[in-house]
This record gives structure tokens, sequence and C-alpha cells, in this order.
């Protein structure tokens, strides 16, 4: 079963368009290390919860939109071993203050997959 890295960020709606490009960008390094599929999606029923919600995970402002992306890869392994090509690689290196989205609210994870219909 594939194995899953899972993003949630927010980022402020003028800054979409930037955020979009380093997706492209990111994308394509992790496809060309071996990534199986790279999925960027842009909050469009995200309602703010009472209790929990996507906005809340990440705190996202009103002048913030919600973006939930995932990483897919043949397994753990593979997974580790990408991700550390990926990190090296110079397409991806960039000033953390010119970022398009605050990597402090940032949630992310690695995921096993246990079902796929």
């Amino acid at each position: 079963m594939p194995y899953v890295d899972g993003f949630i960020v927010a980022v402020q709606k003028d800054k979409i368009e930037a955020y979009k490009a380093l997706a492209r960008t990111a994308g394509e390094v992790w496809k060309d290390h071996g990534a199986l599929a790279y999925v960027e999606c842009i909050g469009d029923d995200v309602p703010y919860g009472e209790l929990t919600s996507f906005p809340r995970a990440v705190q996202a402002k009103e002048d913030e939109i919600v973006v939930f992306s995932w990483i897919i890869y043949e397994s753990r392994q593979e997974r580790d071993r990408i991700v550390a090509k990926v990190m090296a690689d110079p397409r991806l290196k960039c000033d953390p203050a010119d970022m398009p989205f605050d990597g402090k609210r940032m949630i992310y994870g690695g995921f096993e997959s246990f079902l796929q219909i």
C-alpha cells in the first residue's frame, strides 16, 4: 500500500499566486525524485468549526485561505529517500521570510495506507 504525507497550511489570499508558483515547483521536484503523486487543493468549503476545523487547525485568519496537500509514495522507505533528495534540491532553496505561508502553523504528517478502493 502507498505511503502518504499530508499537509495543511493557511495562505494569505494576496499571496495565493506566489503559493501556486511555489507548489508547481515543489510538485516538479517531488515527482522528479520519485513521488507517485503530488496534489494541492485550495479550500472551497471549509467552514470555521465551533471546536475543530481546518481553519482552526492552522489558526487561519480572515485574510487567509486553507490549502490541503498530499504526496503519495510507493512506501515509507521510498518517502524517506525522496524527502532527503527533495530537501537537498536547490530548486526549493529560499529565504523562509519570503514564503507565502507561515510554516509555524503548518500541520503535516506521514500516513500508512490501509485501504484503497
